[in-house]
């Protein structure tokens, strides 16, 4: 575990940010056998207090959100990691074989097995309410417009979004006009995504939005986007092309690239943007080894 933060820093926090920091914490910990009062006591809560905010800023208790991350983490291992068997990876979350298979079908109202035989690495339906059907590029394709870059450290200020990726448009909207006087000719704007929206239930997915900055203000909601290796693509078109582009990207190129993503998250890095025509340049990042 982390050294404890002192109780004078977590008093100081707003009730959104302590959710904030607490749902970044129990992603770190993923792996450890986590319990709600252990999340409480971290940020010097009682239980009860600690229960009730997290409810109320996310709408899931604490304990149904820790089981909700372990088995959205879970489906993307079986996603990406083929050749590891699905007993690998249900032990590499705290479960035994039989009882992986029944937290992961209570969860994703499908077993492991059958929610593997189900990867389609040729299409995908849109999970957004649309009949959309994403119909994806060859290896090659992706594999051409892709670079392995090392990217720095980001410092920004962000807002976390809790719902559907298909409202992150008028987010963006509501983002820009809250922080304007904030925003420079200079100022990078990155989403940061923590669920895969085809796993996690549409409208329970989490994303940060986060622009650069140079002035030292007194903002909370300050964090730092860590750096590294990264395999990046390059995107061009509407932003309504994206969600596509990406589920091409992790079911076509990830698992044939002799690449394996790492703990960190994906990030969506814009280049440039016309509102009005909806098109986009930007870069998506997936961290890699």
């Amino acid at each position: 575990m982390s050294k404890l933060k002192s109780s004078n820093e977590t008093k100081n926090i707003n009730k959104t940010e302590l959710v904030n920091q607490s749902i970044d914490y129990m992603i770190q910990h993923m792996s450890d056998e986590l319990t709600v009062k252990e999340v409480a006591d971290y940020f010097h809560y009682s239980e009860f207090y600690f229960s009730r905010v997290f409810k109320s800023v996310t709408g899931d208790s604490v304990y149904a959100y820790l089981k909700q991350l372990k088995m959205n983490q879970s489906a993307i291992d079986i996603k990406l990691k083929r050749d590891k068997s699905i007993t690998e990876i249900g032990l590499d979350y705290g479960y035994t074989a039989s009882n992986y298979s029944s937290v992961f079908k209570t969860q994703h109202k499908i077993t492991p097995s059958e929610f593997r035989k189900k990867i389609d690495c040729y299409q995908m339906k849109s999970p957004f309410g649309t009949e959309n059907i994403e119909i994806f590029k060859s290896f090659s394709e992706y594999h051409n417009h892709m670079t392995i870059e090392t990217l720095p450290d980001y410092d920004v200020i962000y807002e976390r979004v809790f719902g559907t990726y298909y409202d992150l448009k008028d987010k963006w909207m509501e983002f820009l006009e809250k922080y304007k006087e904030h925003i420079k000719n200079n100022t990078i704007l990155i989403e940061r995504f923590f669920d895969d929206p085809t796993i996690t239930d549409p409208n329970h997915c989490v994303c940060d939005l986060c622009a650069t900055f140079i002035e030292c203000g007194t903002f909370t909601n300050r964090s730092v986007l860590k750096g590294g290796k990264f395999a990046v693509y390059r995107y061009e078109g509407k932003i309504d092309g994206i969600f596509g582009t990406v589920q091409g990207i992790f079911s076509v190129w990830l698992p044939s690239s002799g690449f394996e993503m790492d703990e960190r998250f994906g990030l969506h890095i814009y280049r440039s943007i016309d509102i009005e025509s909806q098109f986009v340049v930007m870069d998506l990042c997936i961290p890699i080894k």
